[in-house]
This record gives C-alpha cells, sequence and structure tokens, in this order.
C-alpha cells in the first residue's frame, strides 16, 4: 500500500482542486458584478461566468490524465458547489415555498456545467503536451490549500465591506435570513447592506466547506501528524468563526426573526474580526507546509544571519497581530486611533528591517527573497492606504452613510493588513524551513 505523503493526486483530488478554484473564481466574478456599485448587466456576467467555468474545464483537460472527462467532472462539481447560490433563484414569495421551475433549475444547471467545462476539458486536452500533464498531480495538496487561502481572503475583502457599510446588523437573525433558510433567500431581496451582509454569510459556507474537504484529504494523504492535527485545528476554527459571526447578530442562539429579541454583541464582531484574519494566517501556513519546496527532501542551508531574521519574524509577527486587534477595536468601536497610529510606526520600521534583510541576505534563495520584496511593496501600501482612509474618514459626515471612497479605502486598508500579515506568516515559516544558524 502506498503509505501517506506519497500517493499521487487521483482524479478525486484533481477536480477537487479545479472545482473549488472555479467555483471561487466564479463566485468573485458574481460578488463584484452584483456589487451596487458595478452592477454589471446580467448578460455580460452571464458571459464571464460561462467563460470562467470553460476555463476551469480547459484546465482539467490539461492537467489531469482524463481528458475531457476531467472537465466534465469538474463541472459537475462546480455546478453542486454553485447550489449554495442557485437557491436564490428558486426560493418562493414566502419562506420555505420553492418556485415550480425548480424541477428543471437544478438538472438543467448540472447539465449546462458538465458540458461547457466538459467542453473545455476536451479543446485541453487536445492542446495540451505530455509534459505539462504531471504538474497537478505533483501539487494537488498545494493547490487545494492555496484556494481554501484565496476564498478566505475574498472573505475577509467581503467582511470588510460589510463592517465599512455598518451593514453588519443588516439581516436579523441566523442562521436564517428573514426566517428564510440561509440557501434559499431570494436574490431580488438582496439589496443594500442585506447584499453585502448575506453574501458574506454565503461566502463563509464556502470557505468552511472547503476547508473541511482540505482538512478530510489531509487526514488520508498526510504523513506528518502535527500537519494533520494543525488541519483540524483549521476546520475547528473555521466552525468557531461562523458560530462567533452569528452570535454577533442576535445574542444568543435562537431562529426567532424578530429584532427585539435579538442582543447584538460588539465584543463577538471584534473577536469575530480578529480570528477571521488569524484563520486566513492558518490557511496560508497550511499552503506552505503542503507546497512541494516544503516537502522536499533538500537541506536547509547554513546562514549567519538566520537565527536574527527568525527572531524578527516572529516579532513581526506579534506586533502585527497587536495592530491587527487595535485596527478592529478602531473599526468597530472608533476607539484607539492614537495607539493605532504609534504602533503603525514600529510595525513600519519592523517590516522594512525584515525584508531588507530578506532581499539583501537570500539573494540565492528565491522564496525568501520574493517574500521580502512583497513585504516591502504592501508596508508602502498600507501605510498609503492608512494615511488615505485617515483623511477619508475624518471628514464629518454627521447622519450620512458612508461614501463609496471611505468605504474603498478602509476595505482595502484591512484587506492590505490582512495580506502583511499572512505574508509575515509565511516568510518566518520559510526562514525555519529553508535557513538554519551556523554554529
Amino acid at each position: 500500500m502506498t503509505p501517506r505523503g506519497d500517493r499521487p493526486a487521483s482524479l478525486l483530488l484533481s477536480c477537487l482542486v479545479l472545482g473549488f478554484g472555479t467555483t471561487v473564481a466564479m463566485w468573485t466574478i458574481g460578488y463584484i458584478g452584483r456589487f451596487p456599485l458595478v452592477n454589471a448587466p446580467g448578460w455580460l456576467l452571464l458571459g464571464l461566468l460561462m467563460l470562467c467555468l470553460f476555463i476551469g474545464g480547459y484546465l482539467a483537460g490539461r492537467f489531469t490524465e482524463r481528458n475531457w472527462r476531467g472537465g466534465l467532472y469538474t463541472g459537475l462539481l462546480v455546478a453542486v458547489l454553485n447550489l449554495l447560490v442557485l437557491g436564490s433563484l428558486l426560493s418562493g414569495p414566502r419562506p420555505g415555498q420553492i418556485v415550480p421551475s425548480a424541477v428543471w433549475w437544478l438538472p438543467g444547471s448540472l447539465l449546462a456545467s458538465a458540458v461547457i467545462a466538459g467542453c473545455g476539458g476536451w479543446l485541453g486536452w487536445r492542446t495540451a503536451g505530455l509534459a505539462s500533464r504531471p504538474w497537478l498531480s505533483q501539487q494537488g495538496t498545494g493547490a487545494l490549500a492555496a484556494i481554501t487561502a484565496a476564498a478566505t481572503f475574498l472573505l475577509l475583502v467581503a467582511g470588510g465591506i460589510v463592517t465599512s457599510n455598518e451593514a453588519g446588523l443588516a439581516v436579523v437573525d441566523w442562521p436564517n435570513s428573514y426566517g428564510y433558510n440561509m440557501f434559499l433567500y431570494p436574490l431580488s431581496r438582496m439589496t443594500g447592506g442585506i447584499y453585502y451582509e448575506h453574501v458574506h454569510r454565503l461566502l463563509g459556507s464556502l470557505v468552511g466547506l472547503t476547508t473541511l474537504v482540505l482538512a478530510v484529504h489531509l487526514q488520508w494523504s498526510e504523513s506528518r501528524h502535527w500537519v494533520r492535527r494543525f488541519a483540524l485545528v483549521a476546520l475547528g476554527t473555521v466552525v468557531l468563526q461562523g458560530i462567533l459571526g452569528g452570535l454577533r447578530v442576535t445574542g444568543r442562539f435562537t431562529l426567532s426573526t424578530d429584532p427585539l429579541e435579538m442582543a447584538p454583541n460588539l465584543i463577538l464582531a471584534i473577536v469575530h474580526g480578529i480570528l477571521g484574519q488569524l484563520f486566513f494566517g492558518m490557511a496560508v501556513s497550511l499552503a506552505v507546509f503542503t507546497s512541494r519546496r516544503w516537502r522536499s527532501g533538500d537541506p536547509a542551508v547554513s546562514r549567519p544571519a538566520a537565527a536574527a531574521d527568525r527572531t524578527l519574524g516572529i516579532c513581526l509577527i506579534a506586533i502585527l497581530v497587536i495592530q491587527l486587534v487595535l485596527g478592529a477595536i478602531l473599526r468597530h468601536m472608533t476607539g484607539g486611533l492614537l495607539v493605532h497610529i504609534t504602533l503603525a510606526v514600529i510595525v513600519i520600521l519592523l517590516t522594512v528591517a525584515v525584508g531588507v534583510r530578506s532581499w539583501a541576505h537570500y539573494q540565492d534563495v528565491a522564496i525568501l527573497r520574493r517574500l521580502g520584496n512583497a513585504l516591502l511593496f504592501l508596508i508602502t501600501a498600507q501605510l498609503a492606504l492608512g494615511l488615505a482612509a485617515l483623511i477619508a474618514t475624518g471628514i464629518e459626515r454627521s447622519g450620512e452613510p458612508p461614501p463609496p471612497a471611505d468605504i474603498v479605502l478602509t476595505t482595502a486598508h484591512q484587506a492590505c493588513g490582512a495580506l502583511l500579515l499572512t505574508c509575515s506568516v509565511a516568510l518566518t515559516l520559510w526562514f525555519f524551513r529553508l535557513v538554519t544558524p551556523e554554529t
């Protein structure tokens, strides 16, 4: 029997990678296209989604050994995952009702997705060289972990938009939505703050499902006990995150839809925001641990600066987490601005030091050099976004909703902070894997 960690990617894993990857891409397009500020025409949005599905099938045909069938299986998985949002088109005028056309919508969506992705798979298979096909079998688990991290980042951005629009309580109940099953809430009612909050919940479900699939796969395929346990911890964290998000709205476990019976909890909102970014760091860590480079037998190289760089990396992560907590308090309670700005100076100095050292001391270690460059880019962008957000939000607008510029700047500032934290986590992990102090 092939030992754990040495099993090649099966057709199932290949379809999981491409199916979840295509679904995340489609949801990203749909989320942006339906955004009130964008409001893309339906024909354009549908065309982009179908193109995305075709590309997913094409990649399945190119990077698996199953020719057009790989695309077909990928399309079927995408269709099943998209049932999480398809229900919004099938719900009737009252909770619990389903429109009669659902009888055709369900098999029709499965058939259409399979045909479109299958055609893409056939084209990918016909145009692929044999040398290009082993990639997925070598990188499958790491790719699935990277997709989990990408879906989590999309969720963080959506959560930041909810907070920036002050729409965290736009849907008064949980786990239902105004009495509807969450996955059957009508698309026609997703307007304004309800759209921001409800889509955030749907994205959370996708992230939870992706994490569950990754954790289960690792229990079967991963030979390292600590990685399997870490995957289970990540799964527990995302489940807890979902519960905290719901209790932030209701204050207790209840199926009531009466706002008077709810007790929204601001503290839970802060904890929910912090834990979301910490989970993003965990997802990125899993992507690092399951990558081909990490699993290679290449020994770490000895460098005189390794011990100092490891220590600086850990210090940077710690101070970024503290800054993250302060940022969450500032966004939800509008307090602690001076402390947040003061600590930002320390964050900038330490990030620049870590980034410059990574670039200067490890020119021959591509991962460390590139992550060091990424840190320098992100801290520059974060500083600019922070100053712009401070100016924008400092303008008095009593009683008025936040303008689009404020929403974009504050959300981008939060998202850039999350990328800065996870980049620091990845860099520090690679310090421990690729270099070792000289003795």
